[in-house]
């Protein structure tokens, strides 16, 4: 049996298979890093069509198939794919919907339309990745969620899946990114966010703008920790979390940071 503390990637974006801003390449670092230190890990992030199933080596994990989630009263089946991140043994799991993420765009169209589904697919994504890690029966110590889309994830874990045994000891990081839509999810979205009994319209509070500042917000406030991950960021988020009481925070030490911070906070939080 292994003693090796777990930590688990959620992340909209991971080089070398999708980069939509620099934060994607210090994912990338952080997993890698992470394995090199001793920690077991694992990474999950929506399989968008535009990542190229061959040149990434993608391949369907059987065992995991067949997970159906349960979106706005819609059954969506989910699909996993996994494939093994370069230079690294460590294995990134894929979640993929036909109607969600076959589409070559990720959330705009050819004409820089922001697509109306884009609620029901963030909530899509953020319950799919914490069935996964059910169906994975593999308890992370640490959780670390990056990008606007895994916004939901930490309210989840402390809400929905908190009778979960597999998310019992898991103690829950959130990066606060750049912004990058100015779009807003749509007057449905905390309907929508509702995804079983234990969440009440109370929890989702900090998401009631529904815009991009307002996912980091929600994200940020259910976290255990905070990291920033960028240089420019809402300043609104700026003053609100860069010192939270009883809450770590890293703030932002630049693209060429060693990221030894990182990982110091990791093995804090899984009391390493």
């Amino acid at each position: 049996m292994s003693t090796k503390k777990r930590i688990l990637f959620i992340a909209t974006e991971m080089s070398p298979y999708l980069e939509l801003t620099e934060f994607a390449e210090v994912i990338n670092k952080l997993a890698i890093k992470s394995n090199d230190g001793g920690l077991e890990v694992r990474c999950i992030m929506p399989r968008f069509g535009v990542i190229n199933e061959r040149r990434h080596r993608l391949h369907e994990v059987v065992r995991l198939s067949g997970i159906n989630v349960s979106v706005d009263n819609d059954d969506y089946p989910l699909q996993i794919k996994v494939a093994s991140l370069p230079n690294a043994r460590l294995q990134v799991y894929f979640l993929e919907n036909e109607d969600f993420f076959k589409r070559k765009q990720i959330f705009h169209d050819d004409e820089e339309k922001w697509f109306d589904d884009n609620a029901l697919r963030t909530i899509f994504f953020c319950k799919g990745a914490l069935e996964t890690v059910k169906k994975f029966g593999w308890p992370p110590d640490i959780i670390h969620c990056s990008g606007w889309m895994t916004g939901l994830i930490p309210a989840y874990i402390k809400t929905a899946y908190k009778k979960e045994p597999v998310f019992g000891n898991s103690k829950v990081i959130f990066t606060i990114g750049e912004n990058t839509f100015k779009d807003k999810l749509g007057g449905d979205f905390l309907k929508q966010a509702v995804i079983n009994a234990n969440v009440k319209d109370k929890d989702l509070e900090p998401f009631k703008e529904a815009n991009n500042t307002a996912l980091f917000r929600g994200g940020a406030s259910y976290a255990d920790a905070i990291t920033f991950g960028a240089e420019k960021i809402d300043k609104k988020l700026t003053e609100e979390f860069a010192k939270v009481k009883g809450k770590k925070v890293v703030p932002f030490k630049g693209w060429d940071s060693d990221l030894t911070e990182y990982l110091e906070l990791y093995n804090d939080l899984a009391g390493k």
